[in-house]
């Protein structure tokens, strides 16, 4: 019996308390051009060479597979590490084609992208961003982003 009394109030608290009843979540308006628009942003922030300006583009626990390392990067010092180490070759991305889906505070922006660097290199790669509008920040920030180099060469 004293088992019911404790679960009975803790229901009773549940009830009461009201981040159980808070209001639904409000979706974000947006559309593809916008989640488009979120890579140029990233693009760009590639191009500054200060890494810190590509994470920032992150959620603080998004994970990234990047295109030329084995390493996941699940923290921000890692990802910086990565771009410092991807920078340092002035990458500047260009999407060849894309399929953009659009969710509830989400967006996917899936396709295959070319990094062309300075010294006349590209990589061709396939790429998913994922994105999750961050009501504080005001903005879309990626909360995944994986990335691979073409395993078939052209």
């Amino acid at each position: 019996m004293q088992k019911a009394v404790v679960l009975s109030v803790a229901i009773a608290a549940a009830v009461a308390s009201p981040s159980v009843w808070a209001h639904p979540e409000t979706c974000r308006n947006t559309d593809e051009k916008e989640i488009s628009s979120l890579f140029e942003r990233w693009n760009s922030a590639l191009q500054s060479g200060e890494p810190h300006k590509v994470v920032d583009n992150y959620t603080v626990d998004s994970v990234l597979l990047p295109t030329v390392s084995n390493k996941p990067r699940l923290t921000h010092a890692e990802k910086e590490d990565y771009f410092h180490h991807f920078m340092a070759k002035k990458p500047v991305g260009k999407i060849d084609s894309r399929n953009i889906t659009i969710h509830c505070n989400t967006a996917i922006d899936t396709g295959l992208y070319t990094f062309a660097f300075e010294d006349g290199s590209q990589v061709k790669a396939r790429y998913t961003y994922t994105y999750k509008w961050d009501q504080d920040k005001e903005k879309w920030l990626i909360t995944s982003h994986h990335s691979s180099a073409m395993p078939e060469k052209k």
